[in-house]
């Protein structure tokens, strides 16, 4: 309990979770006691005679009966009633907020980085809330991002204005730079509201000294955790995906979902796997297996459900399909394909790699990720030269043995710069002058090879290699050996890249390795990282790299637009930024993402000090009681005179029966003014923005689409135009006032239910006050409008009753072919259907000088046709596209030509005819020139 100050001289009286901004008339409770002994008093009790003469009354009822004191039940009625009114004209609320209130101007600061966008409209909520606070007190305020500050001195101004301002900022995709200057340039005294993303940075504590030598600091911050992907690497023949959070807790576990393009080119959630942070850990790992085909495919990975930039991991060249040359020596069996010394390495690299076909100096040139050497023993001078540049550079070869390799001299008494080890002469086979008794199988891989954790089948058999010459170095060089220890796979590292020896040939006649699951298992992992994981500034040093996507502070990738290009070394930096922001970049001949969180990223909880108030984000709203408490008051009341007249005897007959009828229609009245009070406050919310509606079918499926279509429509809307759409809504068509609304989309089904008579009463009002109704029967319209299909029978029956004016197909100059883009069809997931709209006038000619006539004067009520267009524009939760559309370029084409119809139709509802005024061009210039 407590009294706080709400405003200039008002007081507030909380207690427990209510208030009341009124307190002083809460002293008439006082009065109750008394009022109690004077109820109680009322009315006198009577005098009690002894008459003998009683006794022949016995047996007979007074028609009308009179209490001798009013009964204890009926007191407390009337005093709950009293109470009541008391209470509610005392002003009472529901979850106050207790403040002082403050003077001089107020800065309401946000931080405005990728973290905040995981609760963003809880920040907004709560900028609201505080620039409420300031309106009440007369203090000025200005609202200000860290990572798009304002030019000169804060933009102090009334409160209130700013509410217009609030849904146009957003936050960006990295953390604010040059906060400290900023800040200790700021002039004047100002109290601070800081909402916080919640993350330690090195210029928070010197940002924060300059703000409280201006005035009071309070801070803000939400308590959800902030989760940051880390880029996604290819380890052991898996995904390696790690995940860092701010704030170690309890166990938590999170679903990462990796999405990418389908077959026909439509972005679809590819695989889903679950993260575990263990307790009292911020840092988790997983190991993602997927097909290299569908690998090929991911684009981006990222924490489900999680709305940041942090939380998602876009993919490059990393994962992406390799460039690998085959090379073999020359062969006597050329004809005898399975004799082929690269036969088996085809087969296991085709599916997952480009092959290359030439000569060793013709593949360096073409720079691949990978070269196999399949039995080549010498190496020209020149050519050895370059490819052991080419393998410093960070390339990957791998050299398979054979007899030309056995019979050389090649790396016998000095080590030869491209093969791992030294060999020796003539090699070992079964029968062999270094004979085996029989054929050995495979060891078990260690942990610190990267074969680790493939099963070896027991079927796979050594006949023959070559052998491998006793050295210091070369156990640590050897990652895969037979039973008896002999060396089978031995690698080296030169520089960047790595030089990979497998003792045995590439086809099956030393072993059947070739022709075994494992071998495929073996050349992937090798094969597969090719180039080092850190980008190197010297590597990309002199190049200039456009970005392709952009990565929004939401974890949504849109295309970039026309942002400048950013150099090589800049990007080298791996420093998202203004000037860099979050993406996936393209050179000459690669793709590189540059993501928020980076590969050593570690998100560390800001520390306040102890002088800092910090609070939640989480505002909780204050509901007024007074007007719920009088009309409880009312209720008491009118419980009371029923109680009363049933204790006088007079509660009978049909004069009791009206009264209880009249009595029953009071609360009804009350809920009909609170319904009103609902639809306005409603009515104001869906016209405050232009929001778009769609008619509810009574199919949860179709609905859902339609909410979804609309929603893809008002993103392209506020991308691409002036119009700002709010969430669209459902329409009752029985139910909710239609005129609310500038456009309903109306998806047909065959089973829909036929509305009633007072609503087809509305939509004809809609029709004719300038509202626009779209038909979609979905069916490709395949038979035209007023076809034989099911939803084209049910349309004909849904327009019966609706004052539809006369229809024709959409001519090519109909405004709608102009309105925003320049269209000639009007596709949506099917292509061919025709479109339908009000026919233009029978008179309506051509003008001199204008490509198109002069057509009907007003938006066209009523558009029909097939081409279910809500499933072309349907995105989800994510942003992603729900339903494909065609396949490949042409789909995502008639997609965008879809979305364009719906740009121009919902600028057509806005604008109306607007370009159809040129056609009075010619006139007024000759008027003008007369």
């Amino acid at each position: 309990m407590g009294l706080f100050r709400v405003g200039k001289g008002d007081l507030m009286l909380i207690i427990g979770p209510i208030g009341f901004t009124a307190p002083w008339i809460l002293l008439g409770l006082i009065v109750l006691p008394i009022l109690w002994i004077l109820l109680r008093a009322v009315p006198p009790a009577p005098i009690r005679r002894r008459f003998p003469g009683v006794a022949l009354l016995l047996g007979l009822q007074d028609e009308e009966h009179q209490s001798d004191k009013t009964p204890w039940w009926l007191l407390l009625l009337r005093s709950l009633a009293i109470a009541a009114l008391i209470a509610g004209f005392a002003g009472p609320v529901l979850n106050p907020e207790p403040r002082e209130p403050g003077t001089g101007p107020l800065l309401v600061l946000l931080d405005g980085t990728w973290a905040d966008a995981r609760d963003w409209p809880r920040r907004i909520d709560r900028v609201e809330q505080a620039l409420s606070e300031a309106a009440r007190d007369d203090r000025p305020a200005a609202v200000v991002t860290l990572t798009d500050r304002p030019e000169g001195d804060l933009p102090f101004r009334a409160a209130q204005s700013w509410a217009a301002q609030l849904p146009g900022l957003a936050p960006e995709a990295w953390a604010p730079d040059g906060a400290v200057d900023w800040a200790e340039g700021l002039d004047g005294g100002f109290d601070t509201i800081w909402l916080s993303d919640g993350l330690a940075y090195d210029w928070r504590e010197d940002v924060l000294a300059a703000l409280q030598d201006r005035g009071n600091v309070r801070v803000f911050e939400s308590p959800r955790p902030v989760y940051g992907l880390r880029p996604a690497a290819f380890e052991d023949g898996a995904i390696a995906l790690s995940a860092t959070r701010a704030t170690a807790g309890d166990e938590a576990a999170v679903t990462i979902g990796a999405s990418g393009l389908d077959p026909n080119g439509i972005e679809r959630r590819l695989a889903e796997a679950e993260m575990t942070f263990p307790a009292g850990e911020t840092e988790a790992a997983l190991a993602l297996s997927l097909p290299p085909e569908l690998r090929n495919r991911v684009s981006r990975f990222e924490v489900v459900g999680t709305r940041s930039a942090g939380a998602v991991s876009l993919t490059d060249d990393a994962l992406k399909r390799r460039e690998v040359a085959l090379i073999a020596g020359q062969d006597d069996r050329e004809s005898l394909e399975l004799l082929n010394p690269t036969h088996y390495l085809e087969q296991a690299l085709e599916p997952v790699a480009d092959l290359l076909d030439g000569g060793l100096s013709e593949v360096l040139l073409a720079n691949p990720d990978a070269i196999i050497l399949a039995d080549v023993a010498t190496i020209p001078d020149g050519q050895a030269d370059a490819l052991e540049e080419w393998v410093e550079a960070g390339g990957l070869l791998v050299r398979f043995a054979g007899p030309r390799l056995a019979a050389s001299d090649v790396s016998r008494n000095d080590e030869d710069p491209l093969l791992p080890v030294r060999l020796r002469a003539g090699g070992r086979s079964v029968g062999g002058a270094m004979s085996w008794g029989e054929p050995k199988a495979l060891r078990s891989f260690d942990a610190e090879s990267p074969f680790s954790g493939l099963t070896i089948p027991g079927d796979v058999t050594v006949n023959a290699q070559v052998l491998a010459q006793p050295d210091p170095t070369l156990s640590e060089r050897t990652i895969a050996s037979l039973t008896d220890g002999t060396p089978l796979v031995t690698r080296k590292r030169i520089g960047a890249g790595q030089v990979v020896l497998f003792h045995v040939t590439a086809n099956a006649e030393w072993s059947s390795l070739p022709l075994s699951g494992l071998f495929v298992s073996m050349l992937e992992r090798l094969a597969i990282s090719t180039r080092p994981a850190q980008l190197e500034a010297e590597e990309l040093a002199g190049t200039t790299w456009s970005i392709d996507q952009r990565l929004t502070a939401f974890g949504q990738a849109e295309e970039a637009g026309n942002l400048p290009g950013v150099s090589g070394e800049d990007l080298a930096a791996q420093v998202p930024g203004p000037d860099t922001p979050p993406g996936l970049y393209a050179g000459e001949d690669r793709r590189i993402a540059l993501n928020v969180i980076g590969p050593e990223t570690v998100l560390t909880p800001a520390v306040w000090p102890g002088n800092v108030p910090v609070e939640g984000i989480v505002t909780t709203e204050e509901r007024p009681l007074g007007g719920l408490l009088l009309s409880l008051a009312l209720a008491v009341l009118a419980i009371d005179v029923l109680a009363a007249l049933w204790l006088a005897g007079r509660l009978t007959g049909p004069r009791a029966a009206a009264l209880v009828g009249a009595l029953a229609v009071l609360p009804m009245g009350g809920e009909v003014r609170a319904q009103e009070t609902t639809d306005e406050a409603f009515a104001v919310d869906v016209t405050a923005e232009v929001t778009l509606a769609h008619v509810l079918t009574g199919d949860a499926e179709i609905d859902r689409v339609a909410e979804a279509g609309l929603s893809g429509l008002g993103e392209v809307l506020f991308r691409r135009t002036s119009v700002e759409p709010a969430e669209p809504v459902g329409v009752d068509l029985e139910e909710d006032e239609l005129a609310l609304f500038p456009f309903l989309y109306w998806p047909v089904t065959a089973d829909m239910v036929r509305p009633s008579d007072a609503a087809y009463a509305k939509l004809n009002a809609y029709l004719r006050t300038g509202g626009m109704i779209l038909f979609d029967t979905r069916d490709a319209d395949v038979s035209g409008y007023g076809g034989t299909t099911p939803a084209g029978r049910k349309l004909q029956e849904l327009a019966r009753p609706l004052d539809v004016p006369p229809l024709e197909q959409i001519p090519d100059d109909h405004v709608l072919t102009r309105t925003f883009y320049l269209l000639q069809d009007f596709p949506g997931r099917h292509r061919e259907g025709g479109l339908w709209v009000e026919a233009a006038p029978p008179d309506a000619e051509a003008v001199e000088g204008m490509p198109f006539r002069d057509l009907n004067d007003n938006v066209t009520p009523v558009v029909i046709g097939g081409n279910d267009w809500a499933a072309a524009w349907a995105v989800d939760d994510g942003g992603r596209r729900m339903f494909p559309v065609g396949r490949g370029f042409a789909g995502e084409q008639q997609r965008e030509i879809a979305y364009r119809f719906g740009v121009n139709l919902i600028m057509h509802v806005l604008t109306g005819n607007y370009k159809s005024d040129q056609v009075h061009v010619p006139a007024l210039l000759d008027r003008l020139g007369n």
